[in-house]
């Protein structure tokens, strides 16, 4: 257990962070987190303001099956599907996060003290089924701090515009685009257009932009690497930075443009840009390369605790790092273009994975969550 002074000394670097601006969320629940307290000493001793979930983080949490094995031995009894099952647990630990994030979402007006729940991936290209999923979510865990996480696919667009209509705060997952992450922002201010025809108090309405980094980079660097030249091995470790550094000058034009003040005067909140896949995959790289380069205000870092820790251990925040390099950023993507590496492939490409991936999981932990359930309504017959 961190002590007061060890707190002070190691939280420094994540203090800053947070004084330039940028919340800091976990990106990572688990019951044994909840119940240990490791999730409130996380809030006390290093500035983590929100939690965002996934469902591979939910597959490693319960699939390990440590801390829920009360929870599924009742579910067993009680006979329920195994996808009721899965909805039970899950939400059971959003609500239960929530619950210790609450004194935050109360003291930065609903901004930050966010838990992320996110609709099942294998609705990812259903607007329909994903706006039912949505609503049914925000009422299972009934917290007002609760955010829904919504994919930025095609079928997702529509669904983040309804869903925001409705007054349910959304988190928009698996941005990997510039072209993508402006039609979220523009499906956001649709939906605040559509709750505030129907008289909805805009100001209860937040949503966050998660766009994706570090994934960025793994795939343009295998690329590069595969051009064994002096000039691609130079751009390697930037493409991911630029990406996101141009992300934000998007969201700067998006939320100063007359669309936006019009709305402003309902008590609109901005859709905050969200940094995932913060967690450095190269061991070349610093492993707070992610944190360090991507400081902005009105931003969140949404970090796995390796990274948290490695930035209260010996990150580097030195201000603001985004604003002032949208020139190079351009520059450097430009030149990975020069080198036949289609910036429209490698995106669509991620986007496609990080969906598979997210479905995979979702129908590892289901498959866990039944051999589990079998095993218990065999032992109690």
């Amino acid at each position: 257990m961190i002590t007061v002074t060890e707190a002070t000394a190691t939280a420094g670097a994540l203090k800053r962070l947070s004084d330039e601006g940028v919340s800091i969320w976990l990106d990572d629940l688990s019951r044994r987190r909840i119940e240990s307290g490791n999730l409130a000493e996380l809030v006390a001793d290093k500035h983590v303001v929100g939690v965002t979930t996934n469902p591979s983080i939910f597959q490693a949490a319960i699939g390990s099956g440590e801390g829920y094995e009360e929870q599924l031995a009742d579910l067993a009894v009680r006979g329920v599907t195994v996808e009721e099952a899965v909805r039970m647990m899950t939400t059971a630990d959003v609500r239960a996060a929530a619950d210790i994030l609450r004194p935050v979402y109360e003291a930065t007006g609903g901004r930050d003290g966010r838990v992320s729940i996110e609709v099942d991936p294998r609705l990812a290209h259903d607007t329909k089924a994903t706006v039912a999923e949505a609503k049914q979510l925000a009422w299972l865990v009934d917290r007002p701090n609760v955010m829904i996480k919504i994919p930025a696919t095609k079928a997702g667009l529509p669904a983040i515009t309804e869903v925001i209509g409705l007054g349910i705060s959304v988190n928009v997952t698996l941005i990997f685009s510039l072209e993508r992450y402006r039609e979220v922002m523009d499906a956001y201010l649709a939906g605040l257009e559509k709750a505030q025809a129907k008289g909805l108090d805009l100001a209860a309405v937040h949503s966050v932009a998660s766009f994706f980094v570090s994934r960025v980079d793994s795939e343009i660097d295998k690329r590069l690497t595969g051009l064994s030249s002096p000039e691609a091995s130079v751009l390697k470790g930037k493409a991911a930075l630029a990406n996101a550094r141009l992300a934000y000058e998007a969201y700067e034009e998006v939320f100063s443009s007359p669309r936006w003040t019009a709305l402003t005067g309902g008590g609109a909140n901005k859709q905050r840009p969200l940094w995932a896949s913060t967690g450095v995959k190269d061991p070349a790289y610093k492993d707070t390369l992610y944190v360090d380069e991507l400081v902005a205000p009105g931003t969140v870092n949404t970090m796995p605790e390796a990274t948290l820790n490695a930035t209260a251990d010996h990150g580097e925040i030195t201000g603001d790092t985004v604003t002032g390099g949208y020139a190079q950023a351009r520059a450097d993507l430009a030149a990975v273009e020069a080198l036949g590496i289609s910036y429209d492939e490698v995106v669509q490409q991620l986007e496609d994975e990080g969906v598979a991936k997210f479905e995979t999981a979702w129908q590892d932990l289901l498959d866990a969550v039944a051999k589990s359930l079998d095993s218990k309504g065999v032992a109690g017959e």
